[in-house]
């Protein structure tokens, strides 16, 4: 187990992830005023939007238009997501980041409702990526296993299967000539618990220590932040999260609450634990508040509604 990182890189999934997940119609404006908001907040990267199957997806529906619609802050990077050959041909068309990986999926049965597609063919459709990554400059530095720590298909999902899945990446890589240099370990399903995540990161370390590894994490069950916090003592620099809670899997067949982990809240954890961010928690609060509005309802998050400490420590102080 490490010491507690000195710095830690938060990604913004809120307006990718969190509004694929609403029920009801986001206009283009909301959206891109909760990005706007967000790229004040001192986030380096935000997932803006996802190039899928509207009708799978139909709060996605308006992806090229959220995505020109954006007035982009310098040093702020705005991403998108694809699944397949064509979600990547139209990220490539439009003005936002693109990033190469190669993903995989812990579940066989996840991977079909996820993405339609087996576990192998997967890795067959993704081989035909490269030559487009090469003409496009596009590095592929990291790999990807989704629902790493349990399925609500198939159940209890090992520490050994996660290994074989990096595995699969790293021989994938060789492969086709690319270096990875580090693992993200996602959980769409909410199956993760402090000891789930010490194991798997124990797992991938034990074999391959100068791997990194991120996390993508939901608080499905209520210990989201328990769970970033293992991660934290494990040496974890760079996790997803999305303000205000909003989240989840549409593919994912979780009941009750799916929200990502929420930012604001693991920015204040980790300025309380003295680890920077470089985040600004009060903008962070207001970008939260801005998330509620968009979406007409209240959000899973607590500091939007608890407030900084910071606040109280120099309204005390006066």
């Amino acid at each position: 187990m490490s010491d507690l990182p000195k710095r830690v890189i938060i990604e913004e999934e809120g307006p990718r992830e969190g509004f694929q997940s609403e029920p009801a119609g986001i206009s283009v404006a909301n959206k891109v005023r909760l990005i706007e908001a967000l790229a004040e907040t001192g986030l380096s990267r935000i997932a803006c939007v996802s190039y899928v199957n509207p009708r799978r997806v139909p709060q996605m529906a308006d992806a090229e238009e959220v995505a020109a619609g954006i007035r982009r802050k310098p040093g702020v990077g705005y991403s998108a997501l694809y699944l397949n050959q064509q979600g990547l041909e139209r990220a490539l068309k439009g003005p936002l980041d693109v990033h190469g990986s190669l993903r995989t999926n812990a579940s066989e049965t996840f991977s079909r409702k996820n993405i339609g597609k087996s576990l192998e063919d997967a890795f067959v459709e993704q081989r035909g990526w490269m030559p487009i990554f090469k003409a496009h400059d596009i590095p592929v530095e990291w790999g990807v296993v989704l629902g790493a720590f349990g399925c609500n298909y198939e159940g209890d999902i090992a520490p050994e299967v996660v290994v074989t899945r990096v595995r699969q990446i790293l021989d994938e890589a060789a492969l086709l000539g690319v270096t990875i240099k580090g693992i993200k370990l996602t959980d769409a399903m909410g199956w993760a618990t402090p000891l789930r995540v010490e194991r798997a990161i124990g797992a991938i370390r034990e074999r391959w220590p100068d791997l990194e590894v991120a996390l993508h994490l939901h608080d499905t069950r209520g210990v989201g932040m328990a769970v970033a916090y293992a991660g934290l003592r494990m040496g974890v620099t760079t996790m997803d999260a999305s303000i205000a809670g909003l989240g989840g899997c549409p593919f994912a067949a979780t009941e009750g609450a799916v929200g990502n982990i929420c930012t604001e809240d693991l920015a204040f954890m980790c300025a309380e634990m003295g680890i920077e961010t470089g985040l600004d928690l009060d903008a962070l609060i207001e970008a939260a508040q801005v998330a509620e509005s968009v979406v007409g309802r209240k959000l899973p998050g607590h500091v939007k509604n608890g407030g900084s400490l910071e606040a109280i420590r120099r309204r005390n102080a006066s």
